[in-house]
């Protein structure tokens, strides 16, 4: 059974007890959400046949849907937990930005702080027939966001960041974080002490100072940290080589905390002077990995803010993406999922 707080079973009465509390405190954080802003499309169908002009399937459509995507799905998976959400990037001026702001003003996002660019929005469209991916096709312009637009964006971000908890950026390396931009939030973080988690993208080169957690995936981290990567090594504290690369991570940017997804091996946590905490994965099922790191971020940061020490913090953000990836589709994990894992009998 993982150590819970303070060196308390997780599934313990009182390990239990707390991290129920943590959850329920979730509803009072208020969240600001940086970053590139998509629409996921689903296209559902079904296969009957080969098709005659190549060894492809023909997907006959029997439905389509649509849900926020990067940013906008961190904001959704907040949105689960807490009615203050508010996000800020980028979108087109186009059907698809228009399609993207009502869903997220539908789901209670303020996107007051979003900007309606020249540039087209992100549009990942992806074929799914028998419960699986067929192929994924993605419209996007990764240019970097103009001067213009770029100050526009801090004062946004210069307006909301005082009445804010925590900050996330979610740099999907379309532009829309750039290295102004992202050395105007690490000071506004520090100036209103706010809670600063990042989810960074490992081809942008962004630097980042003294962010309270960073979570990059294993791959990430070994091209962040410039390094060749490695087969894993279990158990994951002995993975001299990954802690290697989180070692140079933090100190190239100075976070407080470090998380290293895993995927099915779960999360390593590097903190402080602590001893490297690995936590296994929590999933049952594995059906559609996509956006669990969005869930994870979300959560990671809720549970910081809420006065979580960075070992709980990793274990409820855990725990929230071992239930979305039993999931299909771009998916979020409920309170009430994540209350039922503390759930003693």
């Amino acid at each position: 059974m993982p150590p819970g707080p303070e060196g308390t079973p997780e599934g313990s009465p009182a390990g239990s007890a707390r991290f129920r509390a943590l959850i329920a405190a979730f509803a009072s954080r208020r969240v600001l959400v940086v970053g590139d802003l998509m629409l996921d499309e689903y296209i559902w169908g079904r296969v009957s046949r080969i098709s005659p002009e190549a060894p492809v399937p023909v997907v006959q459509v029997t439905g389509e849907s649509y849900y926020p995507g990067g940013a906008a799905n961190v904001a959704r998976n907040l949105r689960e937990f807490t009615p203050h959400v508010a996000v800020m990037g980028a979108v087109g001026t186009g059907p698809p930005g228009d399609r993207l702001l009502a869903l997220l003003g539908q789901s209670g996002v303020d996107t007051s702080a979003v900007l309606r660019s020249a540039a087209p929005t992100t549009v990942k469209s992806r074929i799914i027939a028998r419960n699986q991916q067929v192929v994924r096709v993605d419209r996007e312009s990764k240019q970097p966001l103009p001067a213009a637009e770029t100050a526009r964006a801090i004062a946004h971000l210069d307006r909301l960041a005082p009445s804010v908890d925590a900050v996330i950026v979610a740099d999907y390396g379309k532009g829309f974080i750039t290295q102004n931009l992202a050395d105007h939030i690490c000071h506004a973080a520090r100036r209103h002490a706010k809670i600063l988690t990042v989810d960074p993208h490992p081809h942008t080169s962004i630097a980042w100072q003294g962010a309270t957690a960073i979570k990059p995936n294993r791959a990430e981290a070994f091209l962040a940290a410039g390094m060749a990567p490695s087969d894993p090594v279990f158990p994951v504290e002995a993975d001299s080589a990954l802690l290697e690369a989180g070692r140079r991570l933090r100190r190239l940017w100075n976070a407080s905390s470090l998380l290293i997804t895993l995927g099915e091996h779960g999360m390593l946590l590097l903190d402080g002077d602590a001893p490297p905490y690995h936590t296994p994965t929590c999933a049952q099922d594995i059906f559609d990995v996509s956006g669990a790191g969005d869930t994870a971020i979300a959560v990671l940061t809720l549970a910081l803010a809420s006065g979580a020490t960075p070992a709980e913090a990793a274990q409820l953000a855990n725990r929230a993406s071992g239930i979305v990836v039993g999931k299909l589709g771009t998916a979020t994990a409920t309170p009430a999922e994540l209350q039922a894992g503390f759930t003693t009998p």
